[in-house]
């Protein structure tokens, strides 16, 4: 799994052009898709570099918010039934936009499963699910690939997985409760969720290595060591 370095995102005035910044390491930069430019500045308050770098291959917004909805699951490896309605909300798609399940299929679902899937590090299934003749929703499990696993191994901090390692379930779901109340928590929460039901898919998200760590300072700021 990734290990955790926060980004910052800077757009230049030539059009795609994004430098990446963390604290720790020397500036670079990667080249985005016209289409993917509007969405740097809301993900740089969620993606790490890891997974900035991820989406810099993807030309499609479809395929970058399919991309943030699955990695939000990383610790789970699949994500709960997500209802059509839901679904087109979460990905961009307007009302009036591709209303009929063909061309939803064809030039939404299908070009964003097909980039994930080519240039990110994971690698994803689709379930449809219906009701009587009709798609209601979809679900979606996947799994990291081997290489990017491999890749990102070697750069865990043994530190912070010793921390991981020592946390008990009780531990996990007293802090997840306390995390859920936290302001700075605003940015993963799903919007419409409760807070018991963010409280619950933080405790999941604390059994993930690379969100535990991305969690860490916030836990010690709740007390835990």
């Amino acid at each position: 799994m990734p290990a955790f370095e926060w980004v910052h995102v800077q757009l230049h005035q030539q059009k795609g052009m994004i430098s990446l910044s963390p604290p720790t390491i020397c500036n670079s930069a990667l080249i985005f898709a016209p289409a993917i430019v509007p969405l740097i500045t809301r993900l740089e308050e969620q993606f790490t570099k890891y997974e900035i770098q991820q989406i810099s291959n993807l030309t499609s917004a479809y395929a970058v918010r399919l991309y943030e909805i699955l990695i939000a699951w990383r610790s789970t490896g699949k994500t709960p039934l997500i209802t059509m309605y839901d679904f087109r909300q979460k990905i961009g798609v307007l009302e009036t936009e591709y209303k009929r399940m063909y061309d939803f299929k064809k030039y939404v679902l299908d070009i964003a499963l097909k980039q994930v899937n080519e240039h990110t590090d994971i690698i994803v299934k689709v379930e449809q699910h219906k009701t009587g003749r009709s798609i209601t929703g979809f679900s979606f499990s996947f799994k990291q690939k081997k290489s990017a696993t491999h890749s990102v191994e070697s750069k865990r901090d043994p530190n912070t997985l010793d921390l991981f390692s020592k946390i008990t379930d009780k531990q996990r779901h007293l802090f997840a409760n306390k995390l859920s109340e936290l302001p700075e928590m605003s940015k993963y929460s799903q919007g419409t969720e409760s807070y018991q039901q963010f409280a619950v898919r933080i405790a999941a998200m604390l059994q993930d290595a690379e969100k535990f760590k991305e969690l860490l300072p916030l836990l010690r700021k709740l007390g835990f060591q």
